[in-house]
């Protein structure tokens, strides 16, 4: 009857492996209760016994057998104990027995409250739209018609007002450089335009005189004017901009400085280059994409993209992004084609870095799709954990396919209404590898 009573209790043992430790002691304390009913009753039977014997023998044997009862109750009360030390130490085993076969099965425990605590999130998998990529590489750069050259107003010796470096941030108007023209040999360009000026003005103030009482001709007149209007303009171009350090250079737009071309102390003529100036709102994105791939470009309407600097997604549609052009044949020995694509700069992106780009072409339905932080990588091979119940969770190998950059394709492994972890994944694999630690030996 006890070993019946215990094989139930191993049976229900391994049935409820995700049952919780309230249901197993629950059940412990049941099979228990019954034991200490079935160890009375035998007590009770014996008992009847005893008085039956009791009632046939005489009434000269009553100190014998009061001898002889309690001996007997003695070694039953010995049995008993020695009875239920065997039933807690076979539960013990039958508890050992339970953990090891759980184990055994590939299941990975890990408590609710530690998933809480660890940002474990599960996910039922449904098919949906995933849009065809194509993994490229690329470059950001600043829009040509969002730059702008500083150039030279005054032929002189540049002199930077604060230091003038690629990178840094101008506003419209401000002063970036002055150049003097102190002292070289053919003077200072504003004193000769202001004193050009002047002349021309006195020239023209007495013409004026003259042409009413018919002294000079017409034509004369409108030569001496028209000598005037460009020593005015020249003068007030030069004279407008100027200091006690010379001619100062303003930023001709707000951004910031993309190159500069001449250094403290250089001598520049009128109209030379000396810096250029970009607008960082807007960017282009420019894709270089392999020649395998050129048959696809009519498709392509968007793309995400990342850089080396930075493990963020940017995503074009959330960008005002839009596709602008790409090339209509392949650069010359490069086996390359180029797609451009312009964007709002959220302020995070450095023109000129290089960028992994993921090409966006026509969605695909019924895709199977998850996270990319959902992998777990290793030697080579992609896995995930499918959550079982409550508590338990199980490792299954995966096959990719294309990567968003966001979220990758699942082309076997997975199936609809599978609960995958999408989030922590890697805290349950840490469960997984403590879990396959050797367990402490007991000897008995």
């Amino acid at each position: 009857m006890k070993s019946h009573i215990l094989a139930v209790a191993v049976a229900v043992f391994l049935m409820g492996s995700c049952k919780s430790n309230h249901d197993h002691n629950h059940d412990h304390h049941q099979h228990h209760e019954h034991s200490e009913a079935v160890e009375h009753q035998h007590e009770h039977s014996e008992t009847v016994e005893h008085h039956h014997e009791h009632s046939v023998h005489k009434h000269e044997h009553h100190h014998e057998h009061s001898e002889a009862a309690e001996h007997n109750n003695h070694h039953h009360e010995h049995s008993k104990a020695t009875e239920h030390h065997h039933h807690e130490h076979q539960h013990s085993e039958t508890a050992e027995t339970h953990q090891h076969n759980h184990a055994a099965a590939g299941d990975i425990i890990l408590e609710p409250n530690k998933a809480h605590a660890a940002g474990v999130v599960a996910e039922i998998i449904t098919p949906k739209n995933f849009r065809q990529v194509i993994p490229v590489s690329g470059r950001i750069e600043s829009s040509q018609n969002a730059e702008k050259s500083i150039v030279a107003n005054v032929a002189g010796v540049v002199s930077f007002n604060r230091p003038l470096v690629s990178g840094t941030q101008v506003t419209q108007g401000n002063t970036l450089l002055s150049i003097s023209s102190h002292n070289l040999q053919d003077g200072d360009p504003i004193e000769r335009a202001k004193i050009a000026y002047q002349a021309a003005k006195e020239e023209y103030n007495r013409a004026k005189r003259l042409i009413d009482d018919k002294i000079i001709s017409e034509k004369d007149f409108n030569t001496i004017r028209e000598r005037y209007e460009n020593a005015r303009l020249t003068y007030q171009a030069v004279a407008k901009d100027n200091s006690n350090n010379g001619a100062t250079v303003t930023a001709p737009t707000s951004g910031y400085i993309k190159e500069v071309f001449v250094k403290e102390g250089d001598y520049v003529t009128v109209g030379q280059t000396l810096a250029t100036v970009a607008q960082d709102n807007i960017l282009y994105l420019y894709a270089d994409i392999p020649e395998r791939y050129y048959g696809y470009m009519n498709n392509i309407t968007s793309a995400n993209f990342s850089t080396v600097y930075s493990n963020q997604v940017y995503e074009l549609d959330s960008m005002n992004g839009e596709k602008v052009s790409y090339s209509r044949a392949l650069a010359s020995g490069s086996g390359y084609a180029t797609m451009t694509f312009s964007f709002k700069n959220d302020g995070t992106l450095v023109p000129g870095s290089f960028a992994n780009i993921y090409l966006l072409a026509e969605n695909r339905p019924n895709t199977i799709a998850i996270p990319n932080e959902a992998l777990v990588e290793e030697q080579g091979l992609y896995f995930v954990f499918i959550k079982m119940c409550e508590e338990s969770y199980s490792k299954r190998q995966v096959k990719i396919g294309a990567s968003n950059g966001k979220e990758v394709e699942i082309t076997d492994g997975i199936h609809s209404g599978d609960n995958v972890v999408v989030k922590g994944a890697y805290h349950v694999k840490l469960a997984s590898t403590s879990a396959s630690l050797p367990a402490h030996s007991h000897s008995h």
